[in-house]
């Protein structure tokens, strides 16, 4: 899932000022896009002075350019190295009818350089071409500082931040979920709309479970697509002690998955689990499950679509595994701790250790024997992010909430896959969540990226979210 992000600059310059800092600004902006590993699409100066924007024809030869390049580019960097002709600007960029975030940078001025030769008025400029984009309706982003230099740590961590907005809103784009197997008729928490998502370009594909068990039943043992999942099972976790008779269960259960989702180009799942596979098949398929979500393939339990569309968030914004989470315990007498547990399919990714074991909730009612395939482990400790979104039928929109805290080394005996968390003002969130109705069902990420996904989620899907503790707020 991981690629090299493309984006297409624009060189802001305005002609009464000095044409040598557009020339400069330009060179800079693409040495250091060029050194943090993104491509650049960017007006040579053989087709505009200085390779800028500033005429209504450099405009038509910038947006020309980027439809050339549409699907390679993530993001828009509008870069201001002078006031800028905010004007050609916008136009560049309606012209070109890119539909992408767009990173407004500002380059500052020096106090002891301030004569008319060196002047850049970018500080000033901004707010120009931000007002003009307002008014044309294009959504933008800003740097965290007014102005920023392109060489600075600062714009560094801009960039980071803006790739992560660019990843989840491209990724979004034209997504499609799995769906497999019914919801499970205890979950009513995890109903969906798929007419809201599909509205918002995302589709699910459905696959009724007798299709799924039907496939494997035509499946041999010696098939190249069952050996070959076998092994990557055996190879993906310790496997000592479960029946091999299991094992080959999951190893077709995963491969028939794998070839259905390539088939129909779902890049992420959710599948039926509680109780139907264990009592019809004889496996759970967290194993199978975790392996996808290790490889940013996110998939999640209950057939809870948007949850695993929460994980797949989490996963694009910060480029690594995510997992779906029960709020599931309270931790002694600490407000602002919990026990965050699945039973589990969590990928190998959350784990300080993990091992194949049977499912001990299930097995109380369907034998150990059929239980087998879960992955066991106590999650580490580190940085959290953590999200949902749910469809709102009653309004009918996406909404969620977003936020970080981290994972602790607290002491917990337990089974499953289960983490202590600790969270700032944690009865708050609670609150948040229970007089919202969201679900219980929560996706979490080893890293700290609510900021970029709140940024995409707002400002360029147009969803209702809520950032608890938001530190910009």
């Amino acid at each position: 899932m991981k690629k090299q992000l493309t984006f297409g600059v624009i060189v802001g310059s305005r002609g009464f000022f000095p044409h040598h800092l557009a020339k400069e600004g330009r060179e800079e902006m693409i040495k250091v896009l060029d050194t943090a590993g993104y491509k650049v699409v960017v007006l040579s100066p053989e087709q505009t002075q200085h390779g800028a924007v500033q005429t209504p024809d450099d405009a038509r030869h910038c947006a020309e350019l980027f439809k050339q390049h549409r699907e390679e580019i993530d993001g828009i960097i509008v870069t201001l190295p002078n006031f800028g002709e905010e004007r050609a600007i916008v136009d560049a960029i309606r012209l070109s009818t890119l539909k992408v975030p767009v990173l407004v940078q500002a380059t500052p001025d020096r106090a002891d350089t301030m004569k008319i030769a060196n002047r850049r008025d970018s500080f000033c400029g901004k707010m120009s071409a931000c007002n003009n984009l307002m008014q044309y309706g294009i959504p933008y982003s800003i740097t965290a500082l007014h102005t920023v230099s392109p060489s600075s740590d600062a714009f560094k961590k801009d960039l980071a931040w803006f790739s992560a907005v660019c990843r989840v809103v491209n990724g979004f784009k034209n997504l499609r979920i799995g769906a497999i197997g019914a919801r499970p008729a205890a979950f009513n928490t995890v109903r969906y709309s798929e007419k809201l998502l599909e509205r918002n370009g995302i589709s699910v594909d459905t696959l009724d479970l007798s299709e799924v068990l039907g496939r494997i039943a035509k499946m041999k043992d010696t098939d190249d697509a069952a050996q070959a999942k076998l092994a990557a099972i055996k190879s993906y976790v310790a496997t000592s002690g479960i029946p091999e008779a299991a094992l080959m269960k999951m190893a077709k259960l995963g491969a028939v998955i794998d070839g259905w989702m390539k088939e129909t180009y779902c890049t992420i799942s959710a599948i039926q689990c509680w109780t139907s596979l264990e009592e019809y098949f004889g496996v759970v398929p967290c194993t199978v499950m975790s392996m996808m979500s290790e490889n940013l393939f996110s998939s999640a339990c209950e057939v809870d679509v948007v949850g695993v569309l929460s994980m797949y968030g989490l996963a694009l914004a910060s480029e690594t595994p995510s997992a779906l989470l029960d709020w599931n315990n309270n931790y002694g007498e600490d407000p602002d701790k919990a026990v965050c547990f699945h039973c589990s399919n969590l990928p190998k990714h959350f784990f300080a250790d993990v091992k194949m074991d049977f499912q001990e909730i299930i097995a109380g009612t369907v034998g150990k024997e059929n239980t087998f395939g879960t992955c066991v482990g106590r999650v580490k400790a580190g940085a959290m992010s953590y999200l949902r979104f749910s469809t709102d039928d009653f309004t009918g929109k996406i909404r969620g909430y977003v936020g970080e805290g981290e994972f602790t080394n607290d002491p917990l005996e337990t089974f499953g896959g289960a983490g202590v968390v600790r969270i700032p003002k944690m009865q708050k969130l609670l609150h948040f969540i229970c007089e919202r109705g969201f679900e219980h069902h929560v996706a979490a990420n080893f890293s700290n990226v609510a900021s970029p996904i709140y940024e995409a989620a707002t400002r360029y899907l147009g969803w209702e979210m809520h950032y608890h503790q938001d530190p910009n707020a």
